[in-house]
């Protein structure tokens, strides 16, 4: 048996029919024409992500971290060719600062980033290594491990945490809430304007507003996060 839905019947109405009857605007409307589009691509990649928690060596955790380093105010793919760049050059895992300023000149405040990188060595290596898994294994959730990456990692704000422990399998409840995200929820109305800057209240408080609009919209938040990123940039990376 059908059910009527205004002067259609179910079975006939297309996705498209069922939110505009439900009074969801167009720029919502869009945001899951765009996710029906990339879901597959999406849960690719975030079945990668978790590959690297599950059976990825220390050295892929350690360039997801470096990445998110690299990030703030740089465009992400430069940065993956950065720390490809330093892994060619040797200098990923032992570089000098100088040196690896050097090889990041597409990366903005590279010299900022190469010292973060030089002090993240000295909190996470152990014997010239990285043994970041086995610090994470200490927290009980994301939540709690961000917290600690925040307070002791130099360079690392919540996004940037929350950016490297999705990347690693461990965030996808967690809300990356760079530019291209903020912009997005301004237009849908998730927030009413952008803060110049986010304090630690500012951010959780915006996550909690994400998360809780990704689950009204039926769209997970890691999900979410490559929807309105990919609207942005046309591109599902990392």
């Amino acid at each position: 048996m059908t059910v009527p839905w205004g002067n259609k019947r179910l079975d006939s109405c297309s996705i498209e029919d069922i939110l505009r009857a439900m009074g969801i605007s167009e720029y919502e409307r869009e945001i899951h024409r765009i996710y029906k589009g990339i879901r597959d691509k999406i849960l690719q990649r975030l079945n990668g992500f978790r590959e690297v928690w599950e059976r990825g060596s220390e050295d892929k955790i350690w360039k997801e971290l470096v990445f998110c380093l690299l990030t703030p105010q740089s465009k992400a793919e430069k940065c993956w060719e950065a720390v490809k760049g330093l892994e060619r050059k040797g200098l990923l895992f032992e570089g000098a600062m100088e040196r690896m300023a050097e090889e990041l000149k597409p990366v903005r405040f590279r010299f900022n980033k190469a010292r973060y990188i030089v002090e993240a060595r000295k909190r996470l290596f152990v014997d010239g290594r990285p043994r970041i898994r086995e610090k994470l294994k200490k927290f009980e959730n994301p939540f709690d491990a961000r917290e600690w990456m925040v307070k002791n990692i130099k360079g690392m704000g919540y996004k940037e945490a929350s950016h490297f422990l999705r990347n690693i399998g461990l965030g996808e409840n967690l809300a990356i809430l760079d530019r291209h995200i903020l912009k997005n929820l301004l237009k849908l109305g998730v927030i009413s304007s952008i803060p110049p800057s986010l304090s630690r209240r500012q951010y959780l408080r915006i996550e909690k507003k994400f998360i809780e609009y990704a689950k009204n919209t039926g769209i997970p938040p890691a999900h979410l996060d490559f929807v309105l990123w990919y609207r942005e940039t046309g591109k599902v990376f990392k």
